[in-house]
């Protein structure tokens, strides 16, 4: 029999947003990156999110699925409000690092400037918060994989580990696009990313070619429809995927600043090898 769940408009946001929504919270978590870069990416998944529950209640209806999508935009909505509320506490290592560098301007040059905005009577936005919309998400694909024809336990999987290498490369490209607000913002937060991204990929390929997987593609045993075509286009995007992921690695060992611009452009050619990766090879699997 074969697996493979679902592929629909629906179930790919729900990965998407979770995915995105959970590598939020492994940036977040360092308080280096201002709190406008979780403004914006919170604002970016709810509408992912909230485009998936309209996909969901209007086509392709999994009522369990569709109410936890709704409930990760309800909590996601929740926590921007919460940091929105709390912007005055600032970021703990960016108002830190903020004042050191204006400290050191004020001794070379003379020129003070109050640039303190914290205010001190007011606690931080908690990064942890940033969990809970994963966490429903998280119930939600399993609820998805599970209402999926085949071995659900594998099904499951795939959308699991499908969610976080979607999710991972979507950030690391647009924390990169962040560099541009925030220059004196160190590599760590990028390069953490994108080691993320390349511990997922095996794990992405490993869960795609447990049988019946893109093997049974690759040697003809599954017909794609195209006369294998699409089989080595799933091969060619998964090893483009890895070879992207490497490249911008080296990328970022540079110095440059420009460096950071250089691998954000590699990591737009990764989001669309990724989703190549998994969406194509889970539709051809659903034959």
């Amino acid at each position: 029999m074969k697996s493979g769940p679902t592929v629909d408009a629906a179930t790919v946001l729900l990965q998407w947003s979770t995915g995105g929504l959970f590598f939020l919270w492994v940036t977040t978590r360092r308080r280096e990156v201002g709190l406008g870069y979780g403004w914006l990416m919170r604002s970016t998944y709810i509408v992912i999110a909230v485009l998936g529950a309209i996909a969901g209640f209007g086509w392709s209806k999994q009522t369990l699925r569709d109410v936890f999508l709704v409930a990760l935009v309800v909590a996601t909505s929740a926590v921007l409000t919460a940091s929105i509320v709390r912007r005055k506490g600032g970021v703990t290592y960016q108002s830190e690092e903020n004042d050191r560098r204006s400290e050191r301007v004020a001794q070379m040059t003379g020129i003070r400037k109050e640039t303190k905005t914290v205010d001190l009577g007011l606690s931080e936005f908690n990064p942890q918060w940033d969990l809970l919309a994963p966490a429903i998400g998280f119930v939600g694909l399993c609820a998805a994989g599970f209402a999926s024809n085949g071995n659900f336990v594998l099904e499951t999987v795939r959308l699991i580990v499908g969610a976080a290498f979607l999710g991972v490369v979507t950030d690391a490209m647009l924390l990169g696009h962040w560099y541009l607000v925030q220059p004196g913002l160190r590599r760590d937060p990028l390069l953490e990313q994108v080691s993320w991204l390349g511990r997922i990929w095996p794990l992405e390929i490993a869960a795609l070619l447990i049988p019946t997987g893109m093997i049974s593609v690759l040697s003809g045993e599954i017909d794609d429809g195209y006369g294998g075509m699409l089989g080595w286009f799933w091969a060619a995007c998964a090893l483009t995927t890895l070879i992207l992921t490497g490249v911008t690695r080296l990328a970022l060992r540079e110095r440059q600043y420009a460096a950071v611009m250089a691998a954000t452009g590699l990591l737009y050619l990764a989001i669309l090898t990724a989703f190549g990766t998994d969406i194509v090879g889970r539709l051809v699997l659903e034959k």
